[in-house]
Parts: structure tokens; sequence; C-alpha cells
């Protein structure tokens, strides 16, 4: 049984994929154990431990989000040194300093599915014009009561937002 919980991971490489790859085992393990996935705020409490328990030793922000039947719809945000917050939206690393002002004058809870994927797009485009150190591809996971919905989008067809301000 695969728990359906993504994290976006900002900071070190290594330490963020070794932070994924032990929690995803603790919850493959809770799964097997219990005999049904993980609720979400579980997952993110054990991102959270991890992160906390080790905040000395590792470069980690983690964004964790996912979809349960008890609590729908959730994402959480354990910035670098650990914390846990639950928020409607939220944004991490190198880039997101940059795209602050646009993600509050623009997220409004209650969209659409497609307003939704279209705001990530247009923050996270936003982000890699001013940020030459958050990628060249846009990579978005939608998650819902329905599943997952994977959608990449090319450098060469990214939104260009910022073409308004710097033609």
């Amino acid at each position: 049984m695969r728990v359906q919980v993504y994290v976006c991971r900002s900071g070190s490489a290594a330490d963020t994929q070794a932070i994924a790859d032990i929690v995803r085992l603790y919850l493959d393990m809770h799964a097997l154990e219990s005999g049904k996935p993980p609720e979400i705020p579980v997952a993110a409490n054990i991102l959270n431990q991890m992160c906390y328990g080790n905040k000395n030793n590792l470069m980690a922000g983690m964004i964790c989000a996912g979809y349960d039947e008890r609590n729908g719809g959730v994402v959480y945000s354990i910035p670098l040194g650990g914390g846990i917050f639950r928020e409607a939206y939220t944004i991490g690393g190198s880039g997101s300093g940059f795209i602050y002002g646009y993600c509050d004058a623009n997220f409004k809870k209650g969209m659409s599915k497609q307003e939704a994927q279209e705001f990530v797009k247009n923050a996270v485009s936003l982000a890699m014009w001013r940020d030459g150190s958050s990628g060249g591809v846009i990579r978005t996971v939608t998650i819902s009561k329905d599943g997952v919905e994977r959608e990449m989008v090319q450098g060469d067809s990214l939104p260009k937002l910022h073409a308004k301000w710097c033609p």
C-alpha cells in the first residue's frame, strides 16, 4: 500500500533526499502495521521530527502536501531548522523571497483546479526568472480526492509574467 504524500524539497539535495527516503520508509511501515495509509499530518510530523531533531546538521526545508479522507487536501511547511505550519498555501526555497508579494496578491481560497495550477506555474516562473538556482522546468503535482495529476512545463513554455515589467 503506497502512501500518497508529496514533498517539495529545498536546501541541500543530499539532506532533503535522505529525509524524504527515511520518511517514506516510516510511512510504509506505518501503513503495513495499521492496514491503512497514514494521514498527511502524520507525514508532516515525521518530517518535522527529522528536520528539527537534526537542525544543526541539516540544510532542509520541506513542503508536505497530500489528500486523505479525514483531513482533505492539506499543505504543511517545515522550514529550515524545523517547525510545522499548516497553511492554505506555502512557498519555500531560494526563489521564494522574490515572489511573496505576487503570491499574497494572487492567492484566493477556493480556486478552481485550473486557477490553482496557473497560480503555481506563474509563481514558480517568476521565482525562476529572478533566482538562478530555481531550475529550468516546472513540475507540478495536483493532489485531490480523485487522485494525483502530474505535469511538467518545459523551459521554453514557461509563463512570461515578468515580460509585463521587463520586456
